[in-house]
């Protein structure tokens, strides 16, 4: 057996899919007004915005850190990017595999500005898939499901052809944001939870959406930085802030894990330790940017500047696999 350790950065994302309101997203239609045809095949180059076959904005790596990248292959991160087909004019209710405008806003901020943040020690694949618009978090769920099962069909698509043609027996990070945590955890259900893969996870990042405490019967949150084998999870709201109303609503608990201690607990971490941000300009780190707090156990409080997304280094032992 071989003891891998995993060095990267991971990402606290302040824009998060909590600030919107069901105010905010008026939705007059009910039925798709464009019907999505095209079934994406991964074989594909185009069909990933992220691949260690090819040159994709995940490969950046923030000025400040180049003298210390060293670039490793040891573990695979499965990145499933959140929702980017926002635009309350698009009569979509899924997006089209081949729309470049789409594909290159979802390249130059979430697989830029998140995916990247594994870049360092592990192999990164992000697959495009046909992601439900943002309007059908604000609808009925019912009416909801097929755009969301359309998207996740892609998503098991994709994973499945990572494994069948890359994996290789790799050690394996779920890594996830928003609607991308949606169909992590749905993927984490049908894969890896009481099955052989389950082995080989060394952790899930689940952010930006709320994971039940029930929802997996075997997989368990991280209790500390070298756990495996766990899931992390948390959403982000600003300091003496309770969210909006339909969070307040909720009638379950869900998990939260500390990004600065990666601990369960409800203690303060102050921002001494956040060993930095990378600001939008993917350019300068700055030291210190946000301080953590887990809040009635429901989400992460973040002390936040105006900062669009922020970045802290974390070394993670990948454990024996």
């Amino acid at each position: 057996m071989k003891s891998y350790k995993c060095y990267f950065l991971l990402p606290i994302t302040a824009f998060i899919f909590i600030s919107c309101s069901r105010q905010s997203i008026p939705v007059q239609e009910t039925k798709p007004a464009h019907t999505v045809n095209k079934i994406p095949s991964y074989e594909n180059l185009n069909n990933w915005a992220a691949h260690p076959y090819k040159k994709d904005p995940s490969d950046s790596v923030p000025k400040d850190l180049r003298s210390l990248y060293m670039q490793d292959s040891t573990v695979d991160v499965f990145f499933i990017h959140p929702t980017t087909l926002t635009s309350l004019k698009d009569t979509r209710w899924n997006a089209d595999i081949d729309d470049e405008i789409l594909n290159k806003k979802t390249d130059n901020s979430t697989i830029l500005y998140q995916a990247s943040v594994f870049n360092q020690s592990c192999r990164v694949f992000a697959p495009r898939y046909r992601q439900a618009h943002i309007k059908s978090f604000f609808i009925d769920s019912k009416q909801a499901e097929p755009y969301f099962n359309t998207a996740y069909a892609d998503i098991e698509a994709a994973f499945k052809y990572y494994l069948e043609n890359y994996n290789n027996g790799r050690p394996i990070i779920i890594a996830s944001h928003s609607q991308g945590t949606l169909h992590a955890a749905r993927l984490l259900k049908e894969f890896f939870e009481n099955k052989p893969l389950q082995n080989k996870l060394v952790c899930a990042y689940l952010i930006g959406m709320p994971v039940s405490t029930t929802y997996f019967s075997v997989l368990q949150p991280c209790s500390n930085a070298w756990q495996t084998g766990c899931f992390v999870s948390w959403r982000t709201i600003k300091k003496n802030y309770n969210g909006p109303s339909y969070i307040q609503k909720e009638n379950y608990q869900s998990v939260v894990v500390n990004p600065l201690t990666w601990t369960i607990d409800s203690l303060y971490a102050p921002s001494k330790k956040n060993k930095g941000g990378v600001l939008k300009n993917f350019n300068k780190i700055i030291p210190g940017v946000v301080s953590t707090q887990i809040h009635k156990m429901f989400y992460g409080v973040v002390n936040q500047s105006f900062w669009k997304y922020f970045y802290y280094h974390k070394k993670l032992s990948c454990g024996r696999l």
